[in-house]
């Protein structure tokens, strides 16, 4: 989460006397300390206003075409999970039916990861893909380290992955000191493929990360491809490198989706999958999941077993205790929707990404990077001959529209590469899409009119591409 300072600023905020529930003035404190508490306490609706009305300030977030995470629910979803809010996710015994439904909610992802046995998988439910990943990472180093016979002092380990991958997996290389080996992009080789894992690894390896689906372009890593070719290398040096399929996203899409693709459980090799349930899990933020295909996967010495609550409970998380709600919301979307439905879903997400991604291939002013066949995200970047505007001028003008659409460039060694990415999300609708393109219609003739690209200082980050 983002990292904040304080401010000794002495400015107030200025409170409407009508927000007084009785008395417009009299007993009211009509400015109060932003950075400092108050003296004493007001009225719950003038502190409620007061919020809400900062608030207002924020983007719309069905027009976010940056983020990843479920914008909408039912209402019968959002009534349990206010009904869930003030359960402690981790007090088991005291709320053994959200254990329950957390216990559920891992069978039925390892039956829809094609576990060859689905009882052998253990998993828990996360805050979110982050901590997921912490915590599969956290298992193939243990593993690692088992397989090498402890910790030798002139050993590295290091975790193979592509340049693309989430800023999570560098944080976990830097909290638990494991090599970052980051495979570079190469031409029109945007993620990590067989080849350039293969050429990184080595006895101190402690996994393959393979991403299902790319933040950067929405794009699947060949999976099994990667699997293979570590198959081959364990047969001509005899070490075993295990990989972890990062399916933040593409996890609750390639199931319904690309039944036939090899991503999974079905594969090996694959020992931990993790998802974001607040993603395309249909989920609001925040709840993931991480998979392991049996307890020799995750070492038991990394589970933990306490017993103050009440009952003996192993336990497996960067967290304690959080909120059940999350964890209740995503058996309600589960049991809601069922193979079909989120097949439904997620058709119509892909097919309004492949209608934008038309839309934007018709204007000779772009050139699709990805088509929105995969995760329904695609990323476009400017012509050749376009040099009055560029793809960042393109975002901070569709902000003023409303909109969210985040732009940024590639990382090593295509920094030359400079995208606009579109996520379609559940609620981001062909009707929605149809405003997109109108407001961008719109706005083009004024970017042409510009005589060159506003000029952005390499210090300001230009958006949140994760």
């Amino acid at each position: 989460m983002s990292l904040h300072k304080g401010s000794g600023s002495p400015r107030a905020i200025t409170v409407n006397p009508f927000f007084g529930e009785a008395d417009p003035v009299g007993g009211m404190v009509t400015k109060l300390p932003k950075h400092q508490l108050p003296d004493g306490p007001m009225t719950p609706h003038a502190a409620y206003q007061l919020v809400h009305d900062e608030l207002m300030l924020d983007g719309n977030s069905r027009l976010n075409l940056a983020t990843f995470v479920t914008t909408w629910m039912e209402p019968q979803a959002d009534v349990l999970m206010a009904e869930c809010r003030d359960k402690n996710m981790i007090d088991k015994d005291e709320y053994p039916r959200t254990a329950e439904l957390e216990r559920r909610c891992v069978a039925i992802l390892a039956d829809l990861w094609n576990a060859p046995d689905p009882d052998a998988v253990v998993g828990c439910s996360t805050t979110g893909s982050s901590e997921a990943c912490m915590l599969a990472g956290m298992a193939l180093k243990r593993r690692w380290m088992k397989r090498t016979k402890g910790y030798p002092a002139t050993a590295r380990p290091n975790l193979v992955m592509g340049a693309n991958v989430q800023v999570c997996w560098e944080k976990f290389c830097t909290f638990w000191e494991v090599e970052a080996r980051l495979a570079p992009m190469s031409g029109d080789r945007l993620h990590l493929d067989a080849d350039s894992a293969l050429a990184l690894c080595d006895e101190n390896t402690i996994g393959v990360v393979a991403i299902l689906g790319s933040t950067f372009d929405g794009s699947y890593e060949p999976v099994a491809e990667i699997c293979a070719a570590l198959d081959a290398y364990e047969e001509r040096t005899g070490t075993h490198i295990p990989v972890h399929v990062d399916g933040a996203s593409g996890g609750m899409i390639a199931p319904f989706l690309d039944e036939d693709l090899e991503w999974d459980f079905r594969l090996p090799r694959v020992a931990s999958i993790n998802t974001s349930g607040h993603k395309y899990g249909l989920v609001y933020p925040g709840v993931g999941w991480a998979l392991w295909r049996n307890t020799d996967a995750l070492p038991e010495e990394l589970v933990f077993r306490v017993n103050y609550l009440g009952g003996d409970m192993p336990t497996f998380a960067l967290n304690f205790s959080r909120p059940g709600a999350q964890v209740v919301a995503q058996y309600y979307t589960f049991l809601r929707l069922g193979r079909s439905g989120y097949r439904a879903v997620q058709q119509t997400s892909r097919d309004v990404a492949g209608v934008v991604a038309d839309r934007f291939a018709e204007l000779e002013e772009f050139r699709l990077i990805t088509h929105g066949d995969q995760l329904p995200v695609f990323a476009v970047t400017t012509a050749p001959d376009v040099t009055s505007f560029d793809v960042f001028d393109v975002s901070r003008r569709l902000r003023e529209r409303g909109w969210l659409v985040p732009a940024y460039t590639f990382p090593a060694d295509r920094e030359d590469l400079a995208v606009l990415r579109v996520v379609c999300r559940n609620g981001f609708s062909e009707d929605l899409a149809d405003l997109l393109m109108d407001d961008l219609g719109r706005l083009l003739p004024e970017l042409h009119s510009q005589a060159h690209p506003l000029n952005r200082p390499h210090s300001v980050a230009t958006a949140f591409h994760h």
